[in-house]
């Protein structure tokens, strides 16, 4: 049996040195959000929120208006991802999207971020012709709490396709 190499002090990175290679990883990944690849396009927006990276806030917002909805979508979810509320009001923009999959993402986002000024938005949304959507808006309700949304979620019980 081999034993492994000698490991030393000197081989373990240091907590910069590991900050670092973060920093510099994100930053591919965000210059991935504009390539001409699509699937780089997508899977950098999956993979920036699914590792919460705060730096890509303003990008990830950009790439809300990606021609493709593959990209805009999941950027939506990854805003949510990452939690900052400044996010908010892009993603409601977003409710009024002719792209059923980029309002059921900006659902899922908003629900994510829990922020009560997507109540309202969110409630309206319970109307969408597309059931994905309602059910994505009733489950960023039920994450936000909030009062307002009890009649309306209560509405949506007595509906039997919702």
């Amino acid at each position: 049996m081999q034993h492994p190499a000698k490991t030393t002090e000197e081989d373990i990175p240091s907590k910069e040195d590991i900050e670092k290679k973060r920093r510099d990883d994100i930053q591919k990944l965000i210059r991935y959000l504009e390539s001409d690849n699509l699937t780089f396009r997508w899977k950098a927006a999956e993979i920036l929120g699914d590792i919460h990276a705060k730096e890509a806030l303003e990008p990830l917002i950009k790439a809300l208006s990606d021609e493709y909805v593959d990209v805009s979508w999941i950027a939506a979810k990854s805003l949510g991802k990452i939690g900052d509320k400044r996010a908010t009001l892009p993603l409601i923009q977003c409710l009024d999207s002719k792209e059923q999959w980029l309002r059921k993402g900006a659902a899922t986002g908003l629900g994510m971020l829990k922020d009560k000024r997507a109540v309202v938005p969110l409630i309206r949304l319970l109307e969408d012709e597309k059931t994905k959507v309602v059910i994505a808006a009733i489950k960023a309700l039920a994450l936000i709490g909030d009062e307002r949304a009890a009649e309306p979620l209560s509405q949506c019980l007595k509906d039997r396709n919702k």
